[in-house]
Formats: C-alpha cells, structure tokens, sequence
C-alpha cells in the first residue's frame, strides 16, 4: 500500500510525489508541468499529438526532471484509468492530477451545433469528472492524500459571449469542486479550481490584449495595465499557484476558486444572495409586480468582464502592431 512520502526541507517541497497534467504538451498546461517538476515532483505528460508530447518530455528531463508521456484525448474513462495506471507504471504511486486539458469551439448560441457544445463538454467537464474519479479511486485505495487541481476559466465565473459551451463546462468545474471537497475530507484529499488569466493562442487573436502578447513573445515584461489592473500574465504567472497547491502546505485549502494572472491573485466567493426579502403568504405574481421593482433596483447582477479602456499609448501600440 502506497503511502504519501515526506520530503525533508532540504529537497524540493514536491520531492517523491508524481502527478498527471492533462494537456500539458504546450501552453498553459506545459508550464504547469514543469513548474511542478521544478518543484520536485515526476510528471506524465498528456497530449492527443505525440510529437507535442514528446518535446514537453524532452524539455521537462533536460531541465533535470523526470517525465513520460500518455498520448490519449482527454474524456473517456478508458484515458483517465491510462493515466493514472501511466503514472503508477512510471514512478510507482501519484500524487497530485491538475486537469488542464481543453478544447475550444466558441460559436454564438444560434451558430452552435450540437457537435460543438458536446466536443467542449465531453473534453473539459466530462474529462475533469472522469479524470478525477479515477485519480480519486487510486488516492482512496492507496492512502494517499492526493492534490485535485481543475483549470476554471473567467467565463465559467462572469460568462462570455460566443462561449455557451465553454462557460457551461468550466462552471460545472467549479460545482463539482464545491461537491468533491465535501466528498474527499475525510481521505484527506483537497479539490481545488484555478481560475488562470494569461497569454494564450486565443488571447493572440484579440486585438486588445495585442500589445501584451509581443511583449511578452519579444520576452519583454507586460505593461503595468495588463499585469495589474486586469490581473493579465504569462503562464508562469499561473504555474506557481499549481505547485503551492500540490504541496503539503496547502494540505488546508480545499473547495476553493482562485484567480491567479499577472500581478494578482482573487479568491473567488461561492454565489451568495445580494439581496433577501419576505412576505406573509409568499409571492404571488401579483405581489411581485408591486414590490419587485424596488427590491431590485440597485440589485441586478452584472453578466460579462467588463474590462477597463485601454490606455491611449497601448491603443497607439496595438494599432501599430
């Protein structure tokens, strides 16, 4: 039976633990798995394309860590059991699961098909679901007190327009996080969501967030106007909250959604009521013809991130670019 092992302060904080990153090929979730193995921990590398997988491997064990990869697409209980069992196979044990793997297909409501909304869905909830389930089962069986780390999505927290399948799927993340962190206490195992803001192939596409991406393509730092008023990164920006809450110091914290971008961190609150009325008799249509308005007033809930002007001199810069 496995049990969870104790690095001493000397070594790295996640010495001797091993954990699966889904999607971690390139982008956000390469930089993940390499921050946690820059912390000490052996890694799988999961791709769907071999050769992106191979070179997340290959930069991983040349910075000195220790990596395989499992090439499967992310959703089916056959590739969530792969994972765990690659893991286990590899380095004897896991440790930790950061469900980072995603697929876009952003299309307006009327637009969307039916294929569209299932790929997301299939690919970001059920994935996460099936993923965790299995990860969970092998902590539970083993004794070991294992990390859950799930990627949310600021659409899943404000939605997005274009988005109604991929703010479906990274909302229902975080609601099965609320629900695993009750489920998971007493194996001593946390679930926990991040909700990261950074430079990826889609913000490339945004004119908005332009002049951020080349400067940090150009290996640049940011503006002050991404990195703090919006709280918008790089991936290593993200990448150390993963590592802090695959560690035992985080042993703590669980059913949470963080934000991490740039220079910022957010707690995220669970929804709670803005605004609590009663009546004698409850309310009747008529009753809230009369009385809604006023209790509303003041009240409705913003939807979308509403995001601050772009500064004149970035506007000069974008344009140039």
């Amino acid at each position: 039976m496995a049990q969870d092992s104790t690095p001493s302060e000397s070594t790295a904080p996640l010495t001797g633990k091993v954990a699966v990153v889904t999607g971690s090929g390139q982008g956000l979730g390469l930089a993940y798995a390499q921050e946690l193995a820059r912390q000490g921990a052996d890694i799988v590398v999961n791709d769907v394309d071999q050769e992106v997988a191979d070179r997340a491997v290959a930069a991983i064990t040349a910075a000195g860590g220790r990596a395989v990869a499992v090439v499967a697409p992310v959703g089916s209980t056959a590739t969530a059991t792969a994972l765990v069992q690659g893991a286990v196979d590899a380095f004897g044990r896991l440790d930790i699961l950061v469900t980072n793997a995603g697929v876009l297909r952003d299309k307006s409501l009327l637009k969307m098909t039916d294929e569209d909304f299932d790929l997301v869905v299939q690919v970001h909830l059920r994935g996460t679901f099936t993923c965790v389930r299995e990860a969970f089962r092998w902590f539970k069986d083993n004794e070991v007190a294992g990390r859950i780390i799930t990627i949310g999505s600021p659409t899943g927290q404000y939605g997005n327009f274009g988005q109604t399948n991929y703010a479906a799927a990274k909302a229902g993340i975080v609601g099965m996080v609320r629900t695993w962190a009750l489920e998971m206490k007493k194996a001593g195992v946390t679930a926990n969501a991040v909700i990261p803001v950074a430079a990826t192939a889609m913000t490339e596409t945004i004119p908005f967030f332009r002049s951020a991406v080349e400067a940090d393509r150009r290996g640049e730092p940011m503006p002050d106007f991404f990195r703090k008023d919006l709280g918008f990164g790089n991936a290593a920006d993200v990448a150390g909250l993963i590592a802090y809450l695959a560690s035992d110091d985080a042993a703590g914290i669980t059913g949470q959604a963080i934000g991490a971008g740039g220079d910022r961190l957010q707690v995220f609150s669970h929804p709670r009521p803005v605004v609590t009325e009663y009546r004698d008799g409850g309310w009747t249509f008529q009753a809230l013809r009369q009385e809604f308005p006023a209790i509303i007033e003041g009240n409705l809930q913003p939807v979308g991130e509403k995001l601050p002007p772009l500064p004149e001199e970035l506007k000069s810069e974008s344009a140039a670019q």
